[in-house]
């Protein structure tokens, strides 16, 4: 199969090659999109704030609900609008839209790995690389999200593109052509679009830090770095000056004094952690993959001298380090590394032979190793049997689909293991690959949808839309239940409120108010409506975890009993 791709120039990886390697992680991306409701708080923000851009026409001003959502520049809201209003689908809802940019922008990051190991260490690691990241647990889990973090990973790697054709140049004496530092410096100017400074991280710190330990910034130069910025600035400036204008300077202290520079010098929303988070996490976020990672380290080191090994470290080390220092963790802040990690450890596999001969000298080395084979092992069998599992724990039935996918990937883990331990680590990286597309497909299609436990807001939203007195014009108020995806899922027309205010707001509108209170909140609730709380009746109640705090709630739906249903 690898041959098929190879062309046979240079051993380069053809454009129809590296096409049908994004052909094949579009589709592998693409089961579960439009069936799995929103998750992970920052996603329905996201899409609430971008449907609320669509509604208004104001495209500058980023809100959810009341409020101005000052985090990160348009970049991301303005790519979600054009998914949603090419799609039609502002109304509806419809989740899936507004993850389109992230399923296009997570294959064309797969191509462009798959371009970069081919360009550096031969076609059949730029193959393997691709596969690496395809398949890794968090590139699976982020392209199915509407955040920022997928297209951020593609500018990174546009950005990086410039830089392996410029040092390609350098190595061969060729000059590199003007095109080169635009597409460096447009990457950079659409990355800061998107999240900021943290694409200046990778990016710069790459060629500034091959030169450091060269000694030589013949790189940087060819970036054409006297003009080169203005690129950059050309394509932000516009952006920042009519924010700047409209929120009197607001957005610059909160996006870069609080969420930027905050989350260096303290944990925000319970994401403190010491150093030594990522590396940890590493193991699950980066699986399959990550056991040859570990694996190729002695191979990495003692090749430490290439350039090419020094150019993928100057790109791994410094954004690793700068985001094991800071305060805040998240799994995805390392995100960038992944495609640098897949192509490092492609080549150094490639390199290796059939049977893999470059395990540690020293016995604590071989052991340490040993442990970590054994870890990851055990997180594939976890991995494995998670969707039974949680069909188990959580809905309380014997879900024979979810068995049958754990029956196609145990086998797959258990014969990954066996290669493992035979030394034959290019068969082992096929099997566990062939293991996690089956997971992962089997997941995201037969199980994380049908977890309704955890899904509240979508049965919440349901409730509401079942018993809305007034229609449209209903007013909602949820006490113990503010999660973003339910403000999204019904329209942004909800109040996150406490008991007081949802008493006063039913009081107030006795036609058209509704509240959504848990049965904790009951007593509170009733007692905050004084007399009236003998007029008011539930119209139904959802049950379930809230899986963010792991809340165990039963929210019912209060009217008034005049009420009468409209259809």
């Amino acid at each position: 199969m690898l041959k098929a791709l190879v062309t046979g120039q240079g051993q380069r990886l053809s454009w129809r090659a590296l096409a049908l390697l994004g052909l094949v992680a579009f589709l592998l991306f693409l089961p579960g999109r439009a069936a799995t409701p929103p998750f992970d708080r920052d996603e329905p923000r996201y899409m609430e704030a971008t449907a609320q851009m669509l509604e208004s026409g104001n495209f500058v001003d980023v809100r959810f609900q009341d409020k101005p959502r000052y985090l990160q520049p348009a970049g991301v809201y303005w790519l979600e609008a054009a998914a949603v209003a090419a799609t039609g689908t502002l109304n509806d809802r419809a989740v899936w839209a507004y993850r389109i940019p992230s399923l296009l922008a997570m294959s064309a990051a797969v191509v462009l790995t798959a371009w970069i190991g081919s360009a550096l260490f031969g076609a059949p690691a730029g193959v393997m690389a691709a596969v690496f990241l395809t398949v890794s647990v968090l590139v699976t889990a982020e392209s199915r999200m509407g955040t920022i973090d997928s297209t951020l990973l593609l500018t990174v790697l546009l950005a990086q593109v410039a830089l392996v054709r410029a040092l390609l140049d350098r190595e061969n004496g060729r000059q590199t052509r003007w095109q080169t530092p635009v597409l460096f410096w447009s990457a950079i100017g659409c990355g800061l679009m998107l999240k900021g400074p943290v694409i200046l991280i990778p990016s710069l710190a790459t060629p500034l830090a091959l030169g450091l330990v060269e000694r030589n910034l013949s790189l940087w130069r060819k970036m054409r770095p006297a003009w080169g910025w203005l690129i950059a600035l050309a394509i932000m400036l516009p952006w920042c000056v009519a924010i700047g204008v409209v929120s009197h300077g607001a957005f610059f202290k909160n996006a870069v004094g609080t969420n930027f520079l905050g989350k260096v010098a303290s944990g925000q929303q319970a994401h403190g952690l010491a150093p030594g988070y990522h590396v940890l996490v590493f193991l699950l976020a980066f699986w399959p993959g990550s056991f040859f990672v570990a694996a190729a380290l002695p191979a990495v080191w003692k090749n430490r001298q290439s350039l090419i090994v020094k150019y993928l470290l100057c790109w791994i080390i410094p954004h690793w380090v700068v985001f094991e220092l800071i305060a805040t963790k998240l799994p995805h802040y390392v995100l960038p590394t992944y495609p640098a990690l897949a192509v490092l450890t492609a080549g150094m596999l490639m390199r290796g032979g059939a049977v893999w001969q470059q395990w540690p000298k020293e016995v604590w080395a071989r052991a340490a190793l040993g442990v970590y084979g054994a870890a990851w092992v055990l997180v594939g069998l976890a991995l494995a049997f998670a969707g039974p599992v949680l069909m188990w724990q959580l809905e309380h039935v014997v879900s024979l689909s979810a068995l049958i996918v754990a029956g196609g990937c145990l086998p797959l883990v258990i014969l990954s293991a066996i290669l493992l331990w035979r030394s034959e680590l290019r068969k082992a990286v096929l099997t566990s690959a062939a293991c996690a597309a089956l997971l992962y497909v089997g997941l995201f299609t037969v199980v994380v949808p049908r977890l309704h436990s955890i899904w509240l807001a979508p049965r919440l939203a349901e409730l509401v839309n079942t018993h809305r007195p007034c229609g449209a014009e209903t007013e909602v108020a949820s006490v113990s239940f503010s999660e973003p995806s339910l403000v999204f899922l019904l329209g942004g027309k909800v109040k996150l409120v406490g008991v007081a205010q949802a008493a006063d707001l039913m009081r107030t509108n006795r036609t058209c108010g509704v509240a959504l209170v848990d049965e904790k909140a009951r007593t509170a609730f009733l007692n905050a409506l004084g007399a009236d709380a003998a007029q008011v009746v539930s119209r139904g109640m959802v049950s379930g975890l809230n899986y963010s705090n792991g809340h165990h709630l039963a929210i019912s739906l209060y009217a008034f009993t005049q009420h009468t249903q409209t259809p």
